[in-house]
């Protein structure tokens, strides 16, 4: 989850993914999962409700990826 995502918690995340994105992870996840003790949660979250987002205490929400013209 390093690898995509920004860790907010100890062990919670936040990626900005595209569909293909999520489906290559959920791909990777079930390699690695011990199915009968761990858990994903995958929380979708719409554009206009992440700037509704709100938090206490330090920390901040993760910024979308950059835009890169190539």
């Amino acid at each position: 989850m390093e690898a995509i995502g920004e860790r907010v918690q100890d062990s919670v995340f936040e990626a900005y993914l595209t569909e293909a994105e999520l489906t290559k992870l959920l791909k990777r996840v079930e390699r690695v999962m011990e199915m009968e003790e761990d858990s994903l949660r995958i929380y979708l979250i719409c554009a206009d409700c992440r700037t509704k987002i709100r938090y206490v205490g330090l920390g901040k929400v993760t910024a979308p990826p950059g835009v890169v013209i190539v």
